[in-house]
């Protein structure tokens, strides 16, 4: 195959990346677009880059010392980085390549000023933008000067933040070309960038475009503030004109300089309002080609706009498919379940089939459409009230939606022909009885499907899980599971707002919940005290677990003294809690039974900060706490006018709260538990499918969701470029914020809290656990690498019931997202921990080791001097 060295724009298109780059590629199929004008110009091709460092033969032993240099070490990253760009720029330009390049620029005028941008090949991509990461050089005049600055291009390939992007984005040095793009250079009186799609809120109906004064490099460099505009349905309906002192102009001879704006110009509009339309009608037609919103580079000349550069926006959140042209509002799932993580194809199809309620994908999340809710006036008020029980960001952002006039329909209430009436099922006694049939009733029908699914394999397995997520359903919607749970809720808040109401107390419920009977996952905690006392009184053993990193170590501890009796201890408690892991709604993620690791460091914590026997101390005195705040509570009631009564209706809602709070969190683990069940059979049809060469690795399965897993096992054939692809997104997926509230036109909804209490600088967020603690933040992105001391305040994304091994060594505990009924706010109460939730970005404004203080009765966090 000859090698190209030069191709006109004209030649490029989106086949040729690896010859010309990200850049040029787009600009080659800007060029195509009908009315999109590009200046004209060429590529200097990745195999001129190729040919140029053959030429130094030193490059290859210095790439190897940079993949082998810790990413964290930015000095040394520097230097060698530096010396990279230095023997690049040292090399003698090869003679016929040389000759390509000028012959390419006899075509554009020998003379002719040129813009030099950097291409490389692994820039605006879909998943990474690698925006301002290679260079950019204009006005360059003369074949001299232009063949230095495509040296420097190429060079800037190694400049110390581009060299650290692709580190922390996985992509390998070696596997990335860089191609220069030379084009004529557009001296322009106003340049700037437009976003078709709005890059803060993701709305993909409002375009933004930034503009200044002469070339673009000002804004791009930050010189100037740039009077932005945002444009609608074809008209400009917000503008902010900044005073815009200085401007980038090109110099005659080449080259360009900061020249300041004449006062009486600087604070008048780079752009007309008619300009500002028809520029983004332009954006709307490139991104119409493109099938994506994009992030263009555009100038204005005295002819007319021209685009220099469009990539795609990476940063917005995707949104999920309609299949229809009406307005859509949907809540985020995983803020509800404690996991806002990305999940894999087969986790959150397993999820849609034994939701209760229809979800949509998007960005490896899961969403419910609520527009319907919303839009009848009754359906409404009942969704905005449990909504906001549970997260009051979701339902604050829902009622902005609604504020918007017309996004929302609005629907009649349901007559006659609607729902059927009877309302709710009526009130559960306040019996433990009833607790203790329905945990029966969960053992017996997990055991019956552990029982049944032995005997299925192949598409036959397949028909019987089908058959098993319509069970699992029919458990989750057992009217008198739902109305346990119910009871469990509304008790909770009785008290919380009568005793508020009659004794000027906040969250009196806090302290009437500690040590519940019946709560699975705060046992689950207290039962890794249990198993610490069997490991701290053997030194050999402890020793062991601090140098463990194998999951097949619990073989290893029999050899011990002492071995045996830990072995067992944390077996037992594998047998019961081992289907557990953090992000457990996700069916791939792996859980402590099959990654048994996860669980050492908490246990080594556990042997280390806590005295024997203590599970037992903290539950009794959790009890303890709870009867004397009871009986202080009633006696305090008595006294009231009309006492008796109070105390009475008091007293029986505390039974209430106290027979069911702890139930509140056995449907999920009953969830988790068949959720275990189904994940063991799939990975042995897995293991199957990669025996019979389909499959590469069990765990590419993973990637598939369950009916394309299906199809496979029937079919006994893969695609593996949708496995790869699946991959690549799954990666990039991680990059996104899930919002709590999206729209169909792609705006994500925040939602803020509207308060007032808040002490300046404090980080607001929701009170669900009382109580005000002072400590050390342990920020923890990852419960396997937990360090903690007693009295640390634990600072994390989110916490689904794994974490609450971690509860029993803490003294307070923050996360970003959450409810007064999430499992973290539950168990927090329950152990009688101070604990604010939805504290939105708590894990980067706060830093380890930082002193805080935590308000768990007001709901704000305090960052300490």
């Amino acid at each position: 195959m000859t090698e190209q060295y030069v191709l006109d724009l004209q030649e490029v298109d989106g086949t040729k990346v690896a010859l010309v780059g990200g850049k040029g590629a787009h600009l080659g199929v800007l060029t195509r677009i009908d009315g999109i004008r590009v200046p004209g110009g060429f590529c200097v091709t990745t195999d001129a880059f190729r040919r140029v460092m053959e030429e130094a033969p030193s490059i290859g032993g210095l790439l190897d010392q940079l993949a082998r240099l810790n990413p964290d070490d930015r000095e040394a990253i520097r230097t060698l980085s530096a010396q990279i760009r230095r023997t690049i720029e040292g090399i003698a330009m090869p003679g016929d390549l040389a000759v390509a390049i000028t012959g390419a620029l006899g075509r554009l005028g020998e003379q002719a000023a040129c813009a030099i941008r950097s291409s490389a090949t692994a820039e605006d991509l879909p998943t990474a933008s690698f925006a301002g990461q290679q260079d950019t050089y204009l006005n360059v005049v003369g074949p001299t000067a232009i063949l230095q600055h495509i040296s420097r291009c190429w060079a800037s390939l190694f400049t110390e933040r581009a060299v650290i992007y692709r580190r922390r984005n996985g992509i390998d040095h070696r596997t990335v070309h860089m191609a220069v793009v030379v084009q004529r250079m557009v001296f322009s009186h106003a340049a700037g960038i437009l976003f078709t799609a709005d890059p803060v809120t993701g709305n993909r109906k409002v375009a933004t475009v930034d503009a200044g004064f002469g070339l673009g490099e000002a804004l791009v460099s930050g010189l100037v503030n740039p009077d932005v505009f945002a444009v609608r349905d074809g008209e400009v309906v917000a503008r902010t004109i900044s005073a815009k002192q200085r401007a980038v102009h090109a110099l005659p001879a080449g080259g360009t300089r900061e020249v300041a704006i004449d006062s009486q110009r600087q604070e008048q509009p780079a752009l007309t309002d008619a300009q500002v339309v028809r520029l983004v009608q332009l954006g709307r037609r490139i991104e119409a080609h493109f099938g994506r919103p994009q992030d263009i580079e555009w100038c204005l000349a005295d002819d007319g706009f021209q685009i220099v550069q469009s990539r795609p926006i990476t940063t917005l959140f995707p949104i999920p498919e309609s299949g229809d042209q009406e307005n859509h509002v949907y809540v985020s799932v995983g803020h509800g379940q404690m996991m806002t993580d990305p999940m894999k194809p087969l986790g959150f199809s397993m999820w849609q089939l034994t939701a209760m309620v229809p979800m949509q994908e998007a960005g490896g999340r899961l969403f419910v459409d609520v527009t319907r809710r919303l839009a009848s006036p009754a359906s409404r008020a009942g969704l905005l009230d449990a909504l906001g029980k549970g997260d009051p960001l979701i339902r604050d952002a829902l009622e902005t939606v609604l504020d918007r006039d017309g996004f929302v329909p609005s629907l009649p209430d349901a007559g006659p022909g609607g729902p059927p009436a009877g309302g709710p099922p009526g009130p559960v006694e306040t019996d433990p009885a009833v607790v203790t049939a329905l945990i029966e009733r969960s053992q017996v029908s997990v055991a019956a499907l552990e029982r049944d699914i032995r005997t299925k394999t192949g598409p036959a397995l397949f028909d019987f899980l089908l058959e098993a997520f319509e069970e699992h359903k029919r458990v989750l919607g057992d009217p008198l599971s739902l109305q346990a749970i119910m009871a469990g809720m509304e008790a909770t808040w009785w008290l919380n707002d009568k005793l508020q109401e009659w004794l000027g107390e906040k969250n009196a419920a806090d302290t009437l919940t500690l040590s519940a009977p019946d709560n699975v996952t705060s046992e689950m905690g207290l039962a890794l005290l249990d198993v610490a006392d069997v490991i701290r009184p053997h030194p050999e053993v402890v020793a062991f677990l601090r140098g463990v990193e194998d999951d097949g170590f619990l073989d290893e501890l029999a050899k011990l003294a002492g071995g045996a009796e830990a072995r067992d201890a944390m077996e037992t408690y594998l047998d019961r809690y081992g289907m557990r892991c953090v992000g457990e709604i996700d069916i791939t993620r792996p859980r402590w039974r099959e990654r048994p690791t996860t669980l050492v460091p908490v246990i080594l914590d556990n042997v280390r900060n806590f005295e024997p026997g203590a599970a037992g101390r903290r539950f009794e005195q959790g009890r303890q706490k709870a009867q004397q705040k009871e009986q202080d509570v009633l006696s305090r009631l008595r006294a009231l006018p009309d006492g008796d009564r109070k105390a009475d209706e008091a007293k029986r809602m505390i039974d209430r709260v106290r027979t069911f709070i702890g139930y509140r969190e056995y449907p999920k683990y009953g969830i988790v538990s068949r959720y275990f069940v189904y994940k063991r059979a799939l990975l042995e049809e897995a293991e199957r499918l990669v025996q019979a060469d389909v499959l590469a690795e069990k765990e590419d399965a993973f990637y598939l969701t369950f009916q394309e897993l299906h199809d496979v096992v029937r079919s006994q054939q893969v695609d593996h470029r949708l496995i790869q692809q699946r991959k690549d997104a799954f990666r990039s997926y991680h990059a996104l914020t899930p919002p709590r509230v999206l729209t169909s036109d792609g705006e994500a909804v925040t939602g803020t809290y509207r308060r007032d209490d808040v002490p300046a600088g404090a980080l607001t967020g929701l009170p669900v656990s009382a109580g005000t603690v002072e400590g050390r933040a342990r920020v923890i992105l990852d419960m396997a690498d937990a360090d903690l001391e007693a009295g640390d305040i634990l600072i994390t994304p989110f916490t689904d019931p794994s974490w609450s091994p971690l509860f029993v060594g803490i003294a307070g505990l923050v996360t970003e997202v959450g409810g007064l009924m999430t499992h973290g706010a539950v168990i927090a109460r329950e152990y009688g921990l101070p604990a604010v939730v939805g504290v939105e970005q708590a894990t980067r404004l706060i830093r380890d080791g930082q002193r805080i203080r935590v308000h768990g009765t007001d709901g704000y966090v305090e960052i300490l001097p």
